[in-house]
């Protein structure tokens, strides 16, 4: 009877060892959750859709006084753009950064003076940004940003028509307009792929007053009028973000 007792406690305890070892192997390990760091570099593609507009008043070369009251003109259209930039996250929901980006645009619109009357065909073609931003993240994932800094646009030539359609001969040259632009958008973290995020963004840019000579377009000579321009263009854009820290 006391041998049978020693075996059953030798089976018992060889049981329950075997039993826990299958248990250790076979438990599932616990996921390791990292926070996303936003800290680090990246590059970015996408496009959007945008509008300008512009404060337009005709005036005298030579005197310099105005032949028809400040009227407005509008374009719209899309872009395609590209960005590079750095990041910083501290303190830890708070994330600064600089970037640059460069448009190549398609928003075209009319230019007119109604006081000769003529009008004709504008379009942006491209502009470039350099700016800082200055985000915080509701959550690991999500940054809420504000952004603003310096930018440059270069809106084509106009040749000019009449009201029925019949050119002129007159026109302005290209002209590049320098500005200041503010912005607010949001970036989010995607599950497709490793360092892959969704940026989505508005912008306002106010590219002040340039006065544009114009021309005549068959020899070139300078014309009696010029053209006093305003531009302000508004757009959104949506990109995909690759991070080359989040592996």
């Amino acid at each position: 009877m006391k041998k049978l007792a020693i075996a059953i406690t030798g089976v018992a305890a060889l049981t329950g060892s075997a039993i826990a070892a299958d248990m250790l192997v076979k438990a599932p390990l616990a996921p390791v959750v990292r926070a996303v760091s936003w800290t680090g570099c990246y590059v970015g593609a996408g496009g959007g859709y945008g509008m300008w507009n512009q404060d337009n008043q005709t005036i005298l070369t030579g005197s310099g006084s105005a032949i028809d009251q400040q009227h407005t003109d509008g374009g719209r259209g899309w872009f395609g753009t590209g960005q590079v930039g750095c990041d910083y996250q501290f303190a830890p929901k708070w994330v600064v950064g600089a970037f640059g980006d460069f448009d190549v645009s398609d928003i075209k619109g009319t230019m007119t003076l109604p006081g000769i009357p003529y009008q004709g065909d504008e379009k942006e073609r491209w502009s470039w940004a350099v700016g800082a931003r200055a985000g915080y993240l509701p959550w690991d994932t999500l940054l809420l940003f504000v952004s603003g800094g310096f930018t440059e646009a270069r809106f084509g030539a106009v040749n000019f028509v009449d009201t029925g359609g019949v050119s002129t001969g007159i026109s302005t040259q290209e002209a590049t307009y320098n500005g200041w632009f503010l912005g607010s958008g949001y970036e989010y973290k995607l599950d497709w792929m490793p360092g892959l995020f969704w940026k989505t963004e508005y912008r306002f840019a106010d590219y002040g007053s340039q006065t544009n000579p114009t021309v005549f377009t068959f020899n070139g000579s300078p014309f009696i009028y010029s053209v006093e321009s305003h531009k302000y263009v508004q757009t959104i854009r949506s990109e995909l973000v690759y991070r080359f820290n989040i592996h």
